[in-house]
């Protein structure tokens, strides 16, 4: 028992107080929504297809087992109950029992079913099996090196060495909630989903199937360092040889290391993080884009407008006028097409972010876009909308 109340609610002492957290500041910078496509209760023989989109996927496996083909990847998955696959870079995966089982089209009953937040459930009368499938949608243009180069698929067994109480603890709570209709549920199974995916990276990150480069370089004291002062600090004057000095190494020393362990230069990381930045600051503020400029690194803004236009095609000004095209563009599709369907497709739930008083405006540009949307033919000739 502890001796005093303060006890459970005192913060323990770390080392590391004052740095920033580069994986948080990636993803929450990086992710624009958290989608659920919803809990399948399938009996054997089954199979379903996702969609060809560019988003992270997160699988759990609640009961049975699942065979998950990998896009672009000759070995397929085989998840067990407990296991969680994550799969960052999109592309159309499918699952099954097992090899050869034929795929099941989704149709009106289970599109409703998506739509309403029920489990869906089709297949025969073998081993049942239950999967929960969510997908996190990325910037498609500020993705960094870091989060390019992990793996094309990521298995965390159950009971696993890289498998935290954690993780398992998350992974419980969201097969429970994703089975009632209690209120709220629908927040927390979201929640819960933005909680697997850093845990599964974090997991990646310190399993021994990490590659040494990428986000293996967060485990590196001096590089990870290097990294959370480019993160804290963006508007820095940063040199090679100032970012050697403050993690104890030589510029040449420093560089090699960075490059080989991250998978670009100090200075192309430092650039792209600037510019990844800048987008997020006229998205989300009402910041003018001198002002923009300043908070990355950059005291001309016509240096600064040259830098974002090579990178995002456009100018800030155009930026901040049409919104991020990935956002209001690719994240419509990703829902109104999340599974094959006859005749029609099914609509996914998407997590609704907290808006800040600078998000506003891009909020009323989005509405504004949808209420011009109008119905369209895709190549597969299912229906749609899309603006």
């Amino acid at each position: 028992m502890p001796k005093s109340r303060n006890e459970l609610t005192d913060r323990p002492k770390v080392d590391h107080v004052g740095t920033t957290d580069v994986l948080s500041d990636l993803l929450d910078t990086l992710r624009l929504a958290t989608f659920i496509y919803g809990r399948f209760e399938v009996g054997a023989p089954w199979g379903f297809r996702l969609p060809d989109e560019q988003s992270a996927r997160i699988i759990v496996v609640v009961r049975g087992a699942a065979r998950v083909e990998v896009a672009g990847s000759r070995r397929p998955l085989a998840l067990s109950a407990g296991d969680l696959a994550l799969l960052p870079h999109g592309g159309a995966h499918t699952l099954r029992d097992a090899e050869g089982s034929e795929l099941h089209l989704l149709g009106d009953n289970e599109c409703r079913q998506i739509s309403a937040a029920e489990p869906v459930r089709f297949g025969s009368d073998g081993t049942q099996t239950t999967l929960i499938i969510a997908a996190f949608r990325f910037r498609a243009t500020h993705r960094t090196q870091s989060i390019q180069r992990l793996a094309r698929a990521i298995h965390i067994p159950a009971g696993g060495a890289a498998t935290s109480p954690s993780l398992t603890s998350a992974m419980q709570m969201l097969a429970t909630e994703s089975a009632t209709r209690a209120p709220g549920s629908a927040v927390i199974v979201n929640r819960l989903a933005d909680i697997l995916l850093v845990q599964a990276i974090r997991a990646f990150i310190a399993g021994s199937g990490c590659p040494e480069h990428g986000l293996r370089s967060l485990a590196d004291s001096r590089i990870g360092k290097a990294m959370a002062l480019i993160h804290e600090r963006p508007a820095e004057p940063w040199t090679v040889e100032s970012l050697g000095a403050a993690v104890a190494l030589s510029r040449s020393g420093f560089a090699a290391r960075f490059s080989e362990l991250v998978g670009e230069t100090p200075l192309e990381y430092l650039a792209q993080w600037r510019m990844t930045k800048a987008a997020q600051l006229l998205r989300d503020t009402d910041l003018s884009i001198g002002e923009v400029a300043e908070r990355v690194g950059y005291q001309s803004e016509a240096s600064f407008n040259r830098a974002f236009k090579r990178l995002e095609r456009v100018t800030p000004g155009a930026y901040r006028r049409g919104g991020d095209a990935d956002q209001h563009g690719a994240a419509a599709l990703s829902l109104t097409r999340p599974l094959r369907a006859r005749g029609r497709s099914c609509r996914l739930r998407e997590a609704q972010p907290q808006l800040s008083p600078g998000n506003h405006r891009a909020a009323r540009s989005r509405n504004a876009r949808a209420r011009h949307c109008r119905p369209v033919q895709d190549s597969e000739n299912y229906r749609r909308r899309r603006c």
